[in-house]
């Protein structure tokens, strides 16, 4: 099997985009090519076509290489619900919730799901580019490793290292990875790319130079800043950031919850010209010219909804509708604006029954069993056709579901409030659909000018071609290649 694992020197080092845009380089070049994160972290996933969820940014991988996203693309996915556990979702199926040490005491039992998911990858493709998680440097969590080393080793393949210039140190982050590696995890690694440079390359030879000197491994190319990058959506929580437009004629606030999940729902709106998208950071108040409020998905509903009270945003949001404005949840974001949220098996934590915003009339009782599902449907007010999919935990019910979003081929999703200012739905990914999109910037008085899906297929082509220019393909194809 010919494949190739970028690691990173650290998280949130571009090895996403990295991946992503080799993808797409060797597929123009006529290859089969997947992509592969052995273990990934992230509230931000996507349905996959086989019925389970991976992290978002294989699915944009995927994408990359013209396929449609599969279960073992991640074959374990960690998605935060505590500061110290998380759901640990196992080829697509949530398999447990652990704490953070239960999980390292149990990771290495994983190996054989992740190395069949590899294997079967392997089936149909000419090359398979995987991604690291975080870096192999953090050699505290070496034992059990199925995410960086561990899984490179187990596997028996090669290795390329990222390094971040732009956040500076970028020297002493990969010269630091050589020296607390093993010597045999030093000599997998290949060769190192330098990314997010900015300025005249020619600058940084000799720091090049000291680099290859100091570690023994090769360059294997400087990648400049990619300005299209933005077009792209973040895997990362540390990459949800606003569309601020100052003075755009409608401006969508939305609260940062703690466990925001699916955030890539905003994207198409904050590249919208006529959005300003205010991202409202804790300890500031939503912002009284508001038009919209929208209250995203969410990986702990009960647990964020306790932090929207701390922040006093269940005030500004029902002054809000009281004044007129309007509101819209999405999947937990769509929970919390019920009259209860009930977990009565302790899906979250203890089990409990909390109190709602009280917006929507509605009930929501979480339930062990998860809904992953693409659904195609008709928007009940437009009758225009969307597509999207369902990743929740919990039934919604109520009177206001007399009143819903959307029209589906089985039944109806969402709610709407009888004077119309507040609805929700579990449905993401409506937001990407240009025709949805606009008719619904519409309803307030905003224009759409943006062809979203087009933006993202070219910045895909264009971070492509980014990589056939300023790294070596030959010489990485090589090394997939054990050459």
């Amino acid at each position: 099997m010919h494949a190739i694992m970028i690691q990173g020197t650290g998280s949130d080092v571009g090895k996403s985009l990295v991946v992503a845009g080799l993808c797409r380089a060797f597929r123009d070049r006529g290859l089969t090519v997947r992509p592969f994160k052995p273990q990934n972290m992230s509230n931000n996933a996507a349905v996959t076509i086989d019925g389970g969820e991976i992290g978002r940014a294989q699915a944009l991988q995927a994408r990359a290489c013209g396929v449609k996203p599969t279960i073992h693309m991640n074959p374990v996915l960690l998605k935060p619900e505590t500061d110290t556990g998380a759901q640990v979702v196992v080829q697509g199926k949530r398999m447990a919730t652990y704490s953070a040490r239960e999980y390292g005491e149990h990771k290495a039992d994983l190996l054989q799901a992740v190395l069949s998911s590899f294997k079967e990858l392997g089936r149909d493709a000419d090359l398979i580019i995987v991604e690291g998680a975080g870096s192999p440097a953090e050699i505290n969590l070496r034992r059990g490793d199925i995410a960086n080393m561990g899984f490179a080793a187990a596997a028996d393949i090669p290795v390329a290292l990222v390094g971040d210039i732009n956040r500076g140190g970028v020297i002493a982050n990969i010269v630091g990875t050589h020296a607390v590696l093993e010597p045999d995890e030093r000599d997998r690694i290949k060769g190192f790319l330098i990314n997010r440079f900015r300025g005249d390359v020619s600058l940084f030879s000799d720091g090049l130079v000291e680099i290859e000197r100091r570690t023994g491994w090769p360059s294997l190319g400087v990648l400049p800043w990619f300005d299209q990058a933005e077009a792209l959506p973040a895997e990362d929580i540390l990459g949800l950031t606003g569309g601020r437009k100052p003075g755009a004629p409608f401006k969508i606030s939305v609260p940062r919850i703690n466990r925001i999940a699916n955030f890539d729902d905003l994207d198409p709106l904050r590249l919208e010209p006529d959005v300003d998208l205010c991202i409202v950071e804790p300890g500031n108040a939503i912002p009284g010219d508001t038009d919209l409020i929208l209250l995203p998905g969410s990986k702990a509903t009960i647990s964020d909804l306790e932090g929207l009270r701390r922040e006093g945003w269940d005030i500004d949001i029902i002054s809000h509708v009281r004044r007129g404005g309007r509101v819209i949840g999405v999947c937990g974001g769509y929970q919390m604006l019920g009259r209860t949220i009930s977990d009565p098996e302790g899906i979250e934590g203890k089990p409990t029954a909390v109190d709602g915003l009280g917006l929507l009339d509605v009930e929501t009782i979480l339930t062990p069993e998860k809904t992953t599902t693409e659904i195609q449907g008709t928007h009940a007010k437009t009758g225009l056709s969307v597509s999207g999919y369902e990743i929740h935990i919990g039934e919604t019910e109520g009177p206001d579901r007399q009143r819903p979003m959307f029209y589906l081929d089985e039944g109806t999703d969402g709610a709407t409030s009888a004077d119309g200012l507040v609805t929700g739905t579990y449905i993401h990914g409506v937001f990407s659909e240009d025709g949805y999109r606009s008719a619904f910037l519409r309803a307030y008085s905003a224009r759409s000018s943006l062809a979203y899906t087009l933006r993202v297929d070219t910045a895909l082509e264009g971070l492509g071609a980014h990589l056939a220019a300023h790294a070596d393909l030959d010489r990485i194809l090589a090394i997939a290649r054990g050459r």
